[in-house]
């Protein structure tokens, strides 16, 4: 007798149980490139969300007073592209700036196009807002580089301010480039993170961006995801700057007391009118407002009328809601 013979089931099931190993493989294995980077950059970025309005409202304020014009400000949401992916659609010419991350390790560009130079120098020197000047073809003129490391020393003040209170993140320049074979901040398979602003002047309009490698930014990458910290960093800061100007304007009662005699029960009820109860005045008095010390003072005259000199503060352990101490 065989062995298919003595055991018929077994015979049978070969064919199917190698079918359900061979499901069970195809459905576990699956392919896993090594170099891609965008399966760990997820959207959105609350915070770096933040950093960006931020910077749009305050750019928006820099460049009136540079150029005496009000501008239009929009800005794009964040894009992520490798990075030679990037440069391949970026419209000729460009004026590139490397600038160091501070306290980063890396850099990251600033890019300015030449239709937003034309419109700056447009607005700078008069014009009406209404003329392109072409810069196809031409490197940029020595005005025309004024303009932008002017407008490059702005944005990295502003951009220093929009991440105020989140990380302190700064953008120092480091050199100028006007062709992007020399612009190495990243790999070209590497993610990078660009910040697009539109900066219109009348009928003139370009763009700068901000470039900032992903790898460069992993240090800090779970505070750019952070939804609790944006919502605490998003706080309306006009809003705080109106109520401490209205707290302020508040009237409060300072008292000073200028000696504490101690009496016992039996002298307290022996008195009558026109008895005297002597006081130790010291040298220097405490001033408080509801019981808490703001001021060590001296007590005297000044312009014929009863004074205290304010000799010192009186500094305060806890912090109140502003993050500092209760007198300034």
């Amino acid at each position: 007798m065989s062995a298919e013979e003595a055991n018929p089931d077994a015979a049978g099931a070969g064919p199917a149980a190698d079918d359900a190993v061979e499901r069970m493989a195809e459905a576990m294995v699956r392919d896993y490139d090594l170099a891609s980077q965008e399966r760990l950059v997820r959207r959105p970025m609350p915070t770096l969300d933040i950093v960006n309005e931020r910077l749009q409202r305050s750019l928006r304020a820099g460049l009136f007073q540079f150029a005496r014009r009000a501008p239009e400000v929009t800005i794009e949401p964040v894009a992520v592209q490798r990075f030679s992916e990037f440069l391949g659609q970026l419209p000729a010419p460009v004026h590139f700036n490397v600038v160091a991350m501070r306290p980063l390790r890396g850099s990251g560009l600033v890019i300015c196009e030449s239709t937003l130079v034309s419109a700056l120098v447009d607005a700078l020197y008069g014009g009406a807002g209404t003329l392109q000047a072409p810069l196809e073809g031409r490197d940029f003129s020595p005005t025309e580089q004024r303009v932008i490391q002017r407008v490059l020393a702005l944005v990295c003040t502003e951009y220093a301010k929009a991440w105020k209170g989140i990380y302190p993140l700064e953008l120092e320049f480091l050199r100028a480039e006007t062709h992007p074979r020399f612009v190495n901040i990243a790999a070209p398979a590497e993610l990078v993170l660009v910040t697009t602003l539109q900066v219109a002047f009348g009928s003139l309009q370009g763009a700068l961006r901000i470039v900032l490698p992903w790898a460069v930014l992993d240090p800090v990458r779970d505070m750019l995801y952070g939804s609790q910290q944006a919502d605490a960093i998003a706080e309306d800061r006009r809003w705080i700057t109106q109520l401490t100007r209205e707290i302020q304007a508040a009237e409060v009662t300072l008292t000073a007391e200028l000696a504490r005699p101690e009496l016992s029960i039996g002298q307290l009820l022996a008195m009558k009118p026109g008895d005297f109860i002597a006081l130790d005045r010291a040298s220097r008095v405490v001033a408080a407002v509801d019981g808490t010390p703001v001021f060590v003072c001296h007590y005297g005259t000044h312009n014929a009328r009863y004074a205290l000199r304010i000799d010192e503060c009186v500094p305060s352990d806890s912090t109140h809601w502003l993050g500092g101490s209760h007198v300034h």
